[in-house]
């Protein structure tokens, strides 16, 4: 660790790149809340629901969208 150190002292104006680390994770963050809160419910139920439906239930909708075209 001490040689990352002595190696970035060294260097002038390193001390910006934790800023800019954090402003990159926080407007990543701040987008990520942004999505979830305009997602659209039904989706969100749909893919809530997806693991707990039953394999049947899946292959008829399968099926009938196969009919269907």
């Amino acid at each position: 660790m001490k040689v990352f150190s002595n190696n970035l002292s060294t260097i002038d104006g390193v001390s910006i790149f934790p800023i800019i680390g954090f402003l990159i994770f926080f407007l990543v963050f701040i987008f990520v809340i942004i999505r979830v809160i305009k997602a659209d419910k039904k989706y969100i139920n749909k893919m809530e629901n997806l693991p707990l439906e039953d394999k049947n239930e899946l292959s008829t909708n399968s099926e009938k969208k196969n009919e269907i075209e």
